[in-house]
């Protein structure tokens, strides 16, 4: 067992700081918001420090999973960031969805200190973090993720290693264009049976088992139909992380025109307050 820091207790990031303390590690959290902190403790057990460096002395493993770039480069490298209080040989593991670009000058500046440094975002949502069962993308040395890894199977039902640094945030950005599209598709297809005045139920059962099947439909299409939104992957989340998918295509060449509709689409809902809504909620605009 090891001893391990969490940064940022989120709605991800609580539930699989919990995972690694209920594994046997020896946790100690940070949250920007104190309290939270606190609440995680009093929950868990472990500890709490008041700063990222704080929560990273001493630890052999140091996770992260917070807003985006800036608040990634704010407790790594910024005043009181974890990098400086870490001791050479650590491993900085970050689960925050980010940019490729992020990924590599940490990844770099980690190797500067002598630290290794994982990009391993997530997929599975909230569900997936409180159930320990997501699945995790990751960037990094091959070394340092077979150092890791089981570490992250604490709270990872499937942890792969996908290539050098960045790489995990690319597979997390591929992962987020499907959703997407799938769920884009998904939304006109069941607009299109209601208005047929078909039993979607009936409908459902039968096109689950073939072609058109996805989790999306399995998962997503019975509360897709009784317009029920209040759970999953926020769609404010999926505004962030497609603006990534964007900002990447733009420096690799990559064409995506639906990707960039559905952006589109997603923001007109959040603008009208449904924000908080599951990313299923595509569908609120067709009905």
């Amino acid at each position: 067992m090891a001893k391990v820091a969490f940064i940022g207790l989120g709605v991800m990031g609580y539930p699989m700081a919990g995972h690694l303390q209920a594994a046997g590690h020896d946790v100690t959290v940070y949250n920007r918001t104190a309290a939270k902190a606190e609440a995680w403790v009093k929950a868990h057990g472990g500890k709490s420090a008041p700063t990222p460096a704080g929560a990273a002395a001493g630890a052999e493993f140091v996770f992260a999973c917070v807003g985006a770039d800036k608040d990634l480069r704010e407790v790594t490298t910024g005043a009181e960031g974890a990098f400086a209080a870490m001791e050479k040989g650590s491993i900085f593991i970050d689960n925050t969805t980010a940019s490729a670009d992020i990924a590599r000058e940490l990844a770099a500046a980690a190797s500067g200190l002598g630290l290794g440094f994982i990009d391993a975002p997530v997929s599975g949502g909230q569900a997936g973090a409180e159930g320990g069962i997501l699945t995790v993308m990751c960037g990094g040395a091959s070394e340092t993720f077979a150092r890791a890894e089981p570490v992250i199977r604490a709270y990872g039902r499937t942890v792969t290693h996908i290539g050098g640094a960045g790489a995990g945030q690319q597979a997390k950005m591929v992962n987020q264009i499907c959703i997407a599209g799938l769920v884009q598709g998904l939304s006109e297809a069941l607009d299109f049976g209601m208005r047929a005045g078909l039993d979607m139920d009936a409908v459902l059962d039968t096109i689950s088992g073939g072609a058109a099947q996805s989790w999306q439909m399995v998962n997503r299409g019975r509360t897709m139909v009784a317009g029920e939104f209040d759970f999953g992957f926020a769609l404010d989340w999926m505004i962030k992380d497609l603006g990534i998918c964007l900002d990447e295509a733009g420096e690799n060449g990559a064409g995506l025109p639906v990707t960039r509709q559905v952006l589109e689409y997603y923001k007109e809902l959040s603008a009208q307050g449904f924000g908080r809504n599951d990313t299923s909620a595509l569908i609120r605009r067709l009905r």
